[in-house]
């Protein structure tokens, strides 16, 4: 009976030491790093903002799980393109980033109509390519 006892209380303690994982440090990122597809009118652009606050634009975001607004800066070099500078404002997306997705933006060239002087209606930001991405963040 004895071993039996020393072996329950070994089993209780390591099943006490056991834990899941830590969800804290899982993460998702917003990419602009890629060239997009030019043929389907999708040209770079920038983050200028992020929740409202101003940033550098960088490659990568790697964010926690969660709802972001994105604030972009378009860089469409289109020849039709003949909007005055005035035209060309930053515009939001919001993205809802997940844990281990990859999520890559760009600027999408309006080209159902042309476009002059100020109208801003030339385009807007999207998310292009959606992707499996294994992300963790650092630990602080």
């Amino acid at each position: 009976m004895k071993p039996l006892l020393v072996l329950f209380s070994v089993l209780m303690f390591l099943s006490g030491c056991a834990s899941q994982p830590d969800d804290s440090h899982r993460c998702g990122v917003v990419s602009g790093y890629l060239n997009p597809d030019l043929s389907q009118d999708l040209y770079r652009a920038i983050v200028t903002h992020l929740d409202g606050k101003p940033v550098i634009s960088k490659p990568n975001y790697r964010l926690s799980p969660g709802e972001y607004t994105f604030t972009f800066a378009e860089l469409i070099s289109a020849p039709s393109l003949k909007v005055k500078l005035a035209a060309r404002v930053p515009k939001d997306l919001v993205i809802s980033v997940e844990a281990n997705r990859r999520y890559h933006f760009a600027a999408k060239f309006n080209t159902d109509k042309r476009y002059r002087g100020n109208d801003s209606g030339f385009w807007q930001p999207v998310i292009w390519l959606e992707e499996e991405h294994e992300c963790e963040l650092p630990v602080k």
